[in-house]
């Protein structure tokens, strides 16, 4: 096993210095270990939750069933966290929320008010600046969600839908899927949803897909609705908890985030042992085997940058090429013109899927197979590795390579997409999986010296 990183270190390593003890941290999948144009402030692809000099937890107390002076001082008082469920126009509870000194809070939205911790912008997949999300109508919440986590060991974190405003209120308007619960308190959903998957087995090389739920404002557990925003909510599942484990995906419509304790960060490969395989791939130094030149990854620096060494595969069988024009199915300036088209539009590739393939149709000169060929991209984003293997894989049609058991673990995933659709993505670009697998096995050839 290789040497954990400072950044991987575990809660219970950290007792006796003065790190402070870290819970876990949050991943956007679609970035490939940072946000196309750099993380920045509380804007970024990761996010750590530590604990805090303080603790800034809070939990229900009182419940006001009517619009009375104390639910109305309850919602104006900005010292004061609350939960207003608005049932009609002249209806509104409201729940008094305490401060609660065992517990960290940490709060999860597309807002960049400061309540907000971690801000979260809709993933376009395999876009390549932020700017090509800009013209996209976000459906992420401005206050999504919030995580609250024990802070004394085992350090359990949970989830809930809805986050505090800057006036530490969360309102849950008319048309909000809203309830009494049967011990007299208030729940909800908000609007479209926050969704949790808990992976079986954990975050390992046995893991195995688990089943997309909704999490309630209270933290309760519900089978999916119909749609994101139906007004009717699923049933209670009682057996499941909010409890977020290694592994576990939350999905706030518009990105979908990878939660990994301390303790799984501990086990995962670090930047410093990717960098060492892509050390160790170059050194076998792998040739094309028509032209004859040296293949090599480039840095991790350059990892969206093509370089004239870059490695390319026909992913219909894997054999690893340097770039060469012959083979097109299309003459050559049509097809650079529909790749550089690609590159700045792949987010629509549910509607180009037909013309993307004819794009990219080669035939290979190893086997005569005929499909995409694509440059390869080493997966940069430690954490969406399951296991320290050699990366063998690449994930079509994007190219990105990992380990086999990676890629077999998020091909077999159904990322929520839109509203009611599902479909397993690269966690490295978001890209919807193509193919029979949604992976290929890379075959390299070594020097002939």
């Amino acid at each position: 096993m290789f040497s954990p990183e400072q950044e991987n270190i575990s809660p219970s390593s950290t007792s006796s210095s003065k790190v402070p003890v870290k819970y876990g941290e949050l991943m956007v999948l679609g970035y490939n270990g940072s946000l196309p144009n750099g993380d920045r402030g509380r804007r970024k692809s990761r996010f750590s939750l530590s604990k805090r000099p303080k603790a800034n937890g809070v939990k229900p107390s009182t419940v006001h069933a009517a619009c009375t002076a104390q639910a109305a001082k309850a919602i104006s008082n900005k010292d004061q966290h609350s939960i207003s469920y608005t049932l009609s126009r002249g209806q509104t509870v409201v729940v008094e929320y305490t401060h609660d000194n065992n517990t960290d809070m940490f709060q999860i939205g597309r807002s960049t008010e400061s309540p907000i911790d971690f801000v979260v912008t809709d993933t376009v997949a395999g876009s390549q600046s932020n700017s090509d999300t800009q013209s996209v109508q976000s459906t992420i919440s401005r206050f999504a969600c919030r995580v609250m986590c024990q802070r004394t060991p085992p350090y359990t974190a949970r989830i809930y839908a809805a986050g505090f405003d800057s006036s530490k209120n969360i309102f849950l308007g008319e048309k909000a899927a809203k309830w009494k619960t049967c011990d007299g308190q208030m729940d909800g959903l908000t609007t479209n949803g926050v969704l949790v998957m808990h992976p079986r087995h954990g975050f390992t090389e046995d893991s195995k897909p688990g089943v997309w739920r909704e999490i309630s404002v209270c933290g309760n557990v519900f089978t999916l609705r119909e749609t994101r925003s139906a007004q009717q909510r699923g049933k209670m599942v009682e057996a499941e908890s909010q409890e977020l484990v290694d592994g576990s995906l939350i999905d706030l419509c518009g990105a979908t985030l990878l939660w990994r304790t301390a303790e799984g960060l501990s086990r995962t490969p670090t930047i410093k042992h990717l960098e060492a395989l892509r050390q160790e791939i170059n050194a076998a130094r792998p040739q094309c085997p028509v032209g004859f030149n040296t293949l090599a990854f480039p840095s991790m620096r350059r990892k969206d940058t093509p370089d004239e060494k870059q490695p390319w595969v026909y992913l219909q069988c894997g054999h690893v090429h340097g770039y060469h024009n012959w083979g097109s199915h299309r003459d050559r300036d049509r097809l650079d013109r529909d790749r550089d088209r690609l590159a700045r539009d792949r987010d629509r590739l549910d509607r180009d899927q037909e013309e993307r393939e004819q794009g990219w149709s080669r035939e290979c000169p190893m086997c005569r197979a005929t499909g995409p060929y694509v440059p390869l991209w080493l997966g940069c984003e430690a954490s969406f590795y399951l296991d320290t293997a050699p990366p063998t894989h690449a994930f079509s049609p994007c190219g990105h390579v990992c380990s086999e058991k990676t890629a077999v673990f998020w091909s077999q995933i159904p990322l929520p997409h839109g509203t009611h659709t599902f479909h397993a993505s690269c966690p490295f670009c978001a890209q919807q999986l193509s193919g029979e697998q949604g992976y290929v096995r890379l075959i390299f050839q070594g020097p002939l010296d």
